[in-house]
């Protein structure tokens, strides 16, 4: 699928902000993606898709959670990770992309998971350091980006970690997952 196609198509389900979003995590996503060794085309596919279910109604993400058996604890934390599973199942089946490797950018760009392939990375760094973020802690996470991206994800990780820490907000066990991979991933670097 060409990229024009897929912007607009992901454009009827966005609101213009949410657009706006998806371009920057594109073009973020492209360029990590060539940084890191990443397929460009499934990192521009899966960034621009990434948030496709973003803005459907929750009683309908809460029954594709259930009918389509995927993980139920989901539904015992924020609403907020629903749209990454759920957003993976429709483009599959909406869409008509059923490349494993895309939709599990999709699938994790938001809880992350322990052994994330340098796609997954790419597009969960993307999404968390796209221009049109502004928050505590980000501009570190895109030097970070600039020389490695483990270590970028680990702080963007420990950042997510610590705002919902903050929020007394519990935290998805594939986040934590996802923080002890790429510690054990990179053992022995971090010093370096």
């Amino acid at each position: 699928m060409e990229r024009q196609e897929a912007l607009t198509i992901v454009k009827k389900q966005l609101t213009e902000h949410r657009y706006q979003h998806t371009i920057g995590v594109m073009e973020t996503a492209i360029e990590l993606a060539k940084r890191y060794g990443a397929d460009v085309k499934k990192a521009e596919l899966a960034a621009i898709f990434h948030d496709y279910a973003k803005f459907r109604p929750k009683e309908e993400m809460k029954q594709i959670i259930l009918e389509q058996n995927m993980p139920k604890d989901l539904l015992s934390y924020n609403t907020e990770l629903w749209h990454a599973p759920v957003g993976a199942y429709l483009v599959k089946t909406e869409v008509g992309i059923s490349d494993e490797e895309i939709l599990n950018a999709i699938r994790y760009h938001t809880s992350g998971r322990a052994n994330m392939t340098v796609l997954e990375k790419v597009v969960y760094l993307a999404d968390y350091i796209e221009p049109g973020r502004i928050f505590p802690g980000v501009e570190e996470v895109r030097d970070l980006a600039k020389q490695d991206l483990n270590k970028a994800l680990i702080r963007a990780v420990q950042n997510t970690i610590q705002f919902l820490l903050k929020k007394n907000q519990p935290i998805y066990p594939d986040t934590i997952n996802t923080y002890n991979s790429l510690i054990m991933e990179i053992k022995g670097e971090w010093e370096k």
